[in-house]
Parts: C-alpha cells; structure tokens; sequence
C-alpha cells in the first residue's frame, strides 16, 4: 500500500485547515497513494482553546474530511479534537475510508504533560487502544506523546496491528527532532510493526511565532520499517512524505525478530 504523510503546518483556524486537507487528500491521491495521513491538532494547532473548536465526529469539520475522502477515493486518517466532559476537549484521530465512511476513532490515550506543557489541563484522556482494518491492511492508531510508552505499541501489535500510524505535533527544542526519531524506530523495534508518524511542520519556517517548549510542530515525518530501518523521513518544512508499505512482510520480520511471541513480560519476578 502506498501512503502519503501530509507533513502540513496547521494555524488556529479550522475552516483554513480543512482546506489545507483538501489540497493534500488531492495531492495525495496524484501520487498514487491509497491512505493519507494528516498530523495531529490538524483541526486546530495547539495555540488554539481546543474546547472552543471541538465538533463532534458526525460534524462539519469531519464531514468535509469525509466529502474529500469520497471525491478523490482515498482513505484519510486525521487529526482533530472532540467535545469531551468538564468543559474539555479529547484528541481525536478520524479514520475515514476510501468511500468517505467514518470507520474508527482514537482518543489520546497518554496526554502531553511534560517539559513544562500540560495538555491535561484542557484535554480528557481516552483508555481504548484501536485497530482497525483499512483497504486490507490493520492499522494500530497512536498520537504523538503515545510513542513514549512501549507497551502501547506491543498491545497494538498483539491486537493484529500491521502498521501503527502515529499523527503528531511535536514539541520542538533541543534535540526533540532526534528524540521523535530514536522513539519511532523503538517503537518499530518493540512491535515489529511499521510506523508511520506524520507530524505537523515547523511553524517557523513559514513565518509563523513559536513559543519555546510549545507543541506545534518540528516536521521530520517519518517511516520506519518493523526491523528498524527508516524508510523515508521529511525535513522541518511543509511536504508530503510517501512510502510504500508491504504488510505481507510483517510475517518474515516477526520470525527474524520474535520479540512478541519470545516476551516473558508478566512473569512473576521475586
């Protein structure tokens, strides 16, 4: 399967940003992709009150996702936020097939509360890990801060993940850049999954103000293989990434590292 990763910078403004998904679902579907991926916060970046542009999933924002999946038939998983209790938000990935159905969603399960950002403020939390089958291919769905936490990725795998799409808008600063990719090829590693991590641009390179520590974007979408190996990366500035992905593989890669099948994780250690 050939997927493209939207490598976008989104601003606060939902309207302008479903466009920017327009225009990349089409370029997407020229370059012969059957999936496109779309950061998180793709709905609205993180400087936005994420609460006051929530909608739900059956509307207007997520509509106009589905009308681009149908016009163009290709399938789109994306970004956006959720009305959630207390006044919140959730942050919510869509998956949307190549006929324009809604087919899952993702909640955040591990909310971005570290290097002085606190996304629990505002944001409520899922607890359901999702699979979900897509144009003949299982897709684990992770977001962003998820790809600290190993064991997330395992339970994908053993749940019948064959790619783990991670969307992202991560946090820029020193070294985060090398981070994001060290933890993208662990987290391959650990799974022998491919994962595909499509995060948001960096701002600043189209003039954008980013505040220091603040998690909206650093580009370096990337691709890595179930054995490690990167298979494509973007840079920090807007493009869209594509690969293709052969998921018949996975079977080879697991009996070459059987990670999953030799883990003695749970064993009563005295």
């Amino acid at each position: 399967m050939r997927i493209a990763l939207a490598q976008i910078v989104a601003s606060t403004e939902p309207d302008a940003n479903l466009d920017l998904v327009r225009e990349h679902v089409a370029r997407a579907k020229d370059a012969g992709a059957e999936l496109v991926v779309f950061p998180e916060a793709t709905m609205a970046s993180f400087t936005t009150r994420s609460a006051a542009v929530a909608q739900p999933v059956d509307g207007e924002w997520a509509r106009g996702v589905r009308d681009a999946a149908r016009e163009h038939g290709i399938a789109v998983v994306v970004g956006m936020f959720t009305p959630g209790a207390d006044g919140k938000a959730r942050n919510t990935l869509l998956v949307v097939d190549a006929v324009g159905e809604l087919v899952a969603t993702y909640d955040k399960i591990h909310l971005f509360d570290a290097w002085g950002f606190q996304e629990s403020r505002h944001m409520e939390a899922g607890d359901t890990p999702v699979v979900v089958e897509v144009g003949g291919v299982r897709f684990g769905l992770a977001t962003c801060y998820d790809v600290r936490f190993p064991e997330l990725f395992k339970h994908l795998a053993n749940a019948g993940a064959e790619v783990i799409l991670v969307p992202t808008s991560w946090a820029n600063g020193p070294r985060k850049a090398e981070q994001f990719r060290a933890l993208c090829v662990a987290r391959a590693l650990d799974s022998t999954c491919f994962i595909l991590a499509a995060g948001q641009a960096d701002p600043a390179i189209v003039g954008m103000e980013v505040k220091k520590g603040s998690p909206t974007g650093i580009g370096h979408s990337v691709a890595v293989s179930p054995l490690g190996e990167v298979l494509a990366e973007g840079g920090e500035a807007p493009e869209l990434v594509v690969v293709d992905v052969d998921a018949s593989t996975i079977e080879e890669s697991r009996g070459r590292l059987p990670v999953l099948a030799t883990s003695r994780f749970g064993i009563a250690v005295p």
